[in-house]
């Protein structure tokens, strides 16, 4: 049974930082995409960031040169590090796995991320 456990959101001034991890099970985690996506009030989920089983890694235009992403495959979990939050940033963020090889797409449950201006 795949299990994906988000942490690390929380409030936060504009122009922190916080760092969100999201440790996946029952899955063998090195040979699977991973990525973060947010939902905010009233729009649409999107993709902010994934990162593929060797490591590449793309961003959406709105974060790039402030979040990064990352892997360790060792501890099965994969982290959002998120720098100069914007008020806009504001949203529930959620872990993705899609797996290797049959492109299942499992969800964590979200972690609130809430920026103040």
């Amino acid at each position: 049974q795949v299990q994906l456990v988000e942490s690390g959101g929380g409030l936060v001034q504009a122009g922190g930082s916080l760092r969100l991890s999201c440790a996946a099970s029952g899955s063998i985690f090195s040979l699977n995409a991973m990525a973060w996506y947010r939902q905010a009030p009233g729009k649409q989920r999107e993709l902010v960031a994934g990162i593929s089983s060797g490591g590449r890694a793309n961003y959406a235009d709105s974060v790039k040169g402030r979040f990064t992403i990352s892997r360790d495959n060792a501890k099965n979990t994969v982290y959002l590090q998120m720098n100069s939050l914007k008020p806009e940033d504001t949203a529930v963020y959620h872990c993705n796995m899609r797996e290797f090889p049959t492109s299942r797409d499992y969800w964590g449950q979200g972690t609130q991320v809430t920026v103040s201006s």
